[in-house]
């Protein structure tokens, strides 16, 4: 049984498959090839300025002040890094199933499960947060023409006013409080993925266009309202404040990956996938810099804990017009964030249901539309129903333990991919010998955080105070490995470095994201263990 866990699909047959569509096998067929690298890069754009930027900035800049900028450029860094495995991988594997599909080609099929269910936290569980932020934006919009809607069709449980329960419809003695837009929201964009990915590219790479064009006069209009002052000091909270935001600024980074759950519909996925993800990740990363520091230097960082803060520092300098703008410019922003999401889980369904591991009607392709109907409709389900009662805080930290999660899975798969030669026709990661220079950067980053690494081993607050370093001490123990093995045996540094700096940012994410985040994945395995180990398409070959 051990052996058939970590049993591994092979490059020809993954390729094989994707080819011929499984037709014979599943009763499906192709997908439409009609994406370029201008709609690749529109794609990640649209998937990665969204609700970050519109409304997470906020908190993060209110616990790191204006040296959240540097927590974005450290945080595009290690994306790019992940980028770079992404690349390799999507130019080697070219087909639908992202993460998961490469991690079945290295680590083998549990880690497959594993990082399929973990997906599904990134896309089908982060679109409960974005579709909660939408409904947000769409009611200041309402209101911006004075039509709000009534709290409780905007709202759930746990932040309902008293007010609202107040004047909420009753069921007996339950007050029926529900976040409507969330909801509506969902359906159309799942309506619209399941149309077509013609029709998506063309609505994303419209919206993605004019919230650009927002942005960029968000931030020349910002620059001549900043006050310098507001800069000092750059880290009033230091580095460690700085790093509170990781939760919040990763998940406005969330999404530059989801272009490779497309590859089946690039014309040309092996030269214009990893351009896509570079071209969105640097154009992102640049305006996510100009943003915070535009934010910052509006208005005192203590006072950006809102949840629309480029609403909110407009109004501070009597510019309320503007915020009508961006309220129409976030609900676009986080419509694309929607619409590339519900396109990506359906298609890493897809991949799992060809293997065997979810059941045949996941891989049914619409012989019309030619989407993964089933799993699109699906998809819409399970983001539309929680979207109406769950808040936003839990689930956006859920999604970003879960996606650097995968991102560790797909830099640590890379070292266990055999070395190709040259090839010009696609893209190759370049291989830098890590043998000395992993050590040397560990060495220089206990040198340079001494007293935080000091502060996280000292044992003196006892179990109440150190339970909350168990993440951190897990990273200690792979960075260590890491270190040894790449001495010992010459590892690639980009995906060691991506790797590591992967689960460095997961350690400060808190121990209970991460008790939750077993507890999600124990409840993968139950259903791996239940139905997938047995109905596997390589367990029924073996048999």
């Amino acid at each position: 049984m051990s052996k058939s866990l970590f049993r591994r699909k092979s490059l020809s047959t993954i390729l094989k498959d994707a080819r011929e569509g499984l037709t014979d096998a599943h009763g499906t067929g192709s997908l439409h090839r009609v994406l370029k690298v201008k709609d690749l890069t529109a794609m990640g754009i649209a998937a990665v300025i969204g609700a970050g930027i519109f409304s997470t900035i906020g908190e993060a800049s209110f616990h790191g002040g204006p040296g959240v900028s540097v927590l974005f450029i450290i945080t595009a860094i290690t994306c790019g890094f992940s980028a770079l495995c992404y690349a390799e991988f999507a130019s080697r594997v070219p087909v639908s199933g992202s993460a998961y599909t490469y991690s079945y080609v290295t680590f083998g099929e549990l880690a497959a499960w594993v990082i399929g269910w973990s997906l599904i936290l990134e896309y089908a569980i982060g679109n409960i947060a974005v579709a909660i932020s939408w409904s947000g934006y769409f009611n200041n919009l309402l209101s911006g023409i004075g039509l709000p809607l009534p709290g409780w069709l905007i709202s759930n449980y746990d932040n309902a006013t008293p007010e609202t329960l107040a004047a909420a419809p009753h069921i007996g003695s339950i007050p029926v409080i529900v976040n409507l837009p969330a909801f509506l929201v969902v359906v159309f964009i799942t309506w619209l993925a399941y149309v077509g990915i013609q029709e998506s590219k063309r609505s994303a790479n419209f919206m993605v266009a004019f919230k650009i064009l927002v942005i960029l006069f968000v931030i020349v209009l910002g620059a001549f309202y900043v006050n310098t002052d507001n800069w000092h000091p750059f880290m009033p909270n230091g580095f460690s404040g700085v790093l509170k935001g990781v939760s919040a600024v990763f998940f406005a980074y969330i999404g530059f990956d989801a272009v490779s759950t497309t590859a089946e519909e690039c014309t040309n996925p092996q030269r214009d996938l990893p351009r896509g993800m570079f071209y969105s990740l640097i154009i992102c990363t640049i305006l996510y810099i100009l943003i915070s520091l535009v934010l910052t230097g509006m208005v005192p960082f203590t006072e950006l804990k809102v949840s629309d803060p480029l609403a909110f520092v407009f109004d501070r300098v009597n510019l309320k017009w503007v915020s009508y703008i961006i309220s129409v410019s976030a609900v676009i922003a986080t419509t694309t964030v929607l619409l590339v999401f519900q396109i990506g889980q359906p298609r890493i369904w897809m991949s799992m249901s060809r293997d065997g591991l979810l059941p045949k009607r996941f891989s049914k392709i619409h012989p019309r539309f030619k989407t993964p109907s089933f799993a699109t409709i699906i998809t819409g389900i399970l983001v539309g129903v929680p979207a109406l009662f769950l808040n936003l805080t839990i689930v956006t930290d859920l999604t970003s333990i879960g996606t650097l999660f995968a991102f560790i899975l797909v830099c640590g798969g890379v070292l266990l991919l055999p070395r190709e030669e040259s090839n010009t026709q696609r893209f190759q990661l370049p291989y830098i010998n890590g043998r000395w220079i992993v050590p040397g950067l560990i060495v220089l980053f206990i040198i340079l955080f001494h007293t935080q690494i000091q502060e996280k081993w000292s044992f003196a607050g006892g179990w109440d105070v150190w339970k909350h370093n168990i993440p951190f001490y897990l990273f200690t123990i792979v960075a260590i490995l890491i270190t040894v093995f790449s001495f010992l045996r010459k590892l690639s540094l980009i995906p060691v470095l991506g790797l590591l700096s992967c689960f460095y940012l997961m350690t400060e994410m808190g121990l209970k994201n991460w008790i939750v985040f077993a507890i999600w994945l124990l409840t993968g395995l139950v259903i791996y263990f239940s139905y997938s180990y047995r109905n596997s398409k390589l367990s029924t070959a073996e048999a």
